[in-house]
């Protein structure tokens, strides 16, 4: 396949941006959409040109580190497919493809399509965890916890930081990925005690580093590649609601 490329460029954080356009000749079906850019790539080092900033790391879908924008769409608006499991057979011969980093006030870009989403990680710093003494490890059935309570927790913690969901919202919130957190350990009898502070902790920060609140759009799951559901933003209203009691 041959194909127009135009990808966002941007030397760093200060600096504009523009779109640029590059040519991909050759390229595979059975390429992934990072494979074919590793390959632009080659072509550009070869001809002397500065090759374009991406982030990766496992190429699994798991660490969510390849968020890439993808004609307009976080991922590439493929169900439950992050931009490292897209491959090029779903795009055709003479396509025109548009690559952006992830758009949103709290995610600035530092160079081209890598983005600076530690501010997810400053949230989990507030208070996604479990507080828990060191030492020798406890008996695995010490706590018991209900079918129903690990099914949940675990559908939660299917979350894997990516920030689609942020950058797809139209107020840039992230409250998806926040309900996750505060959803899931609260549902878990050793995240029951800290519960009332960690949701407050985490709400708090959402606001201090710059993210929207939500309003209902749903793109947020439309946009996760590993298909976290709404419901996790009602529980973490519902959560939030019962500080205030």
């Amino acid at each position: 396949m041959n194909l127009t490329l135009y990808v966002w460029r941007q030397n760093g954080p200060q600096e504009p941006g523009r779109l640029e356009r590059h040519e991909a000749h050759d390229v595979s079906p059975d390429m992934s959409f990072l494979e074919m850019l590793d390959m632009v790539n080659q072509c550009l080092i070869k001809e002397g040109a500065e090759p374009i900033a991406f982030d990766h790391d496992c190429r699994e879908g798991i660490c969510g580190a390849c968020s890439l924008t993808i004609n307009g769409i976080p991922h590439g608006g493929f169900r439950r497919t992050t931009v490292c499991q897209l491959h090029m057979r779903h795009f055709k011969d003479g396509d025109t493809i548009y690559i952006e980093p992830f758009r949103a006030r709290a995610f600035p870009v530092l160079r081209d399509l890598v983005t600076d989403r530690s501010a997810l990680d400053a949230l989990v710093q507030a208070g996604g965890y479990i507080s828990v003494n060191t030492g020798s490890a406890r008996d695995a059935n010490a706590i018991l916890v209900a079918h129903e309570a690990s099914e949940y927790a675990m559908d939660a913690a299917e979350c894997i930081g990516c920030g689609a969901c942020v950058a797809a919202c139209p107020n840039g919130s992230a409250m998806l990925f926040t309900g996750a957190k505060v959803a899931g350990l609260a549902r878990l009898p050793q995240g029951k005690v800290e519960a009332r502070q960690r949701v407050c902790v985490m709400t708090e920060a959402m606001l201090q580093h710059g993210f929207g609140n939500c309003s209902n759009h749903y793109e947020c799951e439309a946009a996760c590649p590993k298909g976290l559901s709404v419901r996790f933003i009602a529980a973490l209203n519902r959560e939030y609601l019962k500080t205030l009691l």
